[in-house]
């Protein structure tokens, strides 16, 4: 994969994943329980059930998305408290970060956690913890069945918090200093009286 591939591609593409995740965590927190759900392909209901079975993996991989995006650009959650975020030092040889990128005033630099607490509205230690939480929380939520992690009982607030301005810390950090437009979003929600 090239720098153009993941600026055109794998960054947009991980971008809507975090977008569909705010709306699925902002739903879950206005809905505060599951709804029943039906899914219809050429006007034939396929699948009827609970809407956690959308909410479910669109949440997992939004969760995913929404951490590799910050440790793209630098961040990763503090060893002993995850709830706070520190900058990361190195990354793996095969991964790309920010900091592979050259705008018009040479390498673009990593993501400081003062730098991306600020890009959200409200208070600075939300965000900080929710920025932590995705990154610490992701793969001990996902991947392990573990104690290991003592999961905040508001944890969808905060992945909503989270998922709200990943999108502006990309885009103020890597699109514009290359010189380059916001990607475009395919993604879209509307609201609806009776959700």
């Amino acid at each position: 994969m090239t720098r153009n591939d993941v600026l055109e591609r794998e960054i947009p593409y991980r971008l809507d994943s975090v977008a569909v995740l705010n709306i699925a965590t902002r739903l879950l927190l206005r809905w505060r329980k599951h709804k029943p759900m039906q899914v219809y392909f050429d006007e034939k209901l396929v699948i009827n059930g609970s809407s956690a079975a959308f909410f479910n993996p669109v949440v997992e991989a939004g969760l995913v998305h929404c951490r590799a995006l910050l440790e793209f650009v630098g961040l990763k959650a503090h060893s002993s408290n995850a709830l706070r975020l520190v900058s990361r030092r190195n990354k793996r040889e095969d991964d790309y970060g920010i900091e592979d990128f050259v705008g018009p005033a040479g390498p673009l630099s990593l993501v400081t956690p003062s730098q991306a607490i600020a890009r959200y509205p409200g208070g600075a230690n939300d965000a900080e913890a929710a920025l932590a939480h995705v990154l610490s929380g992701t793969n001990k939520m996902l991947a392990h069945l573990t104690h290991g992690i003592t999961l905040p009982k508001d944890r969808v607030r905060l992945i909503e918090i989270a998922s709200r301005g990943v999108r502006a810390i990309v885009v103020s950090h890597l699109y514009t200093p290359l010189g380059l437009p916001e990607p475009k979003s395919t993604v879209s929600s509307r609201a609806r009286n009776a959700a």
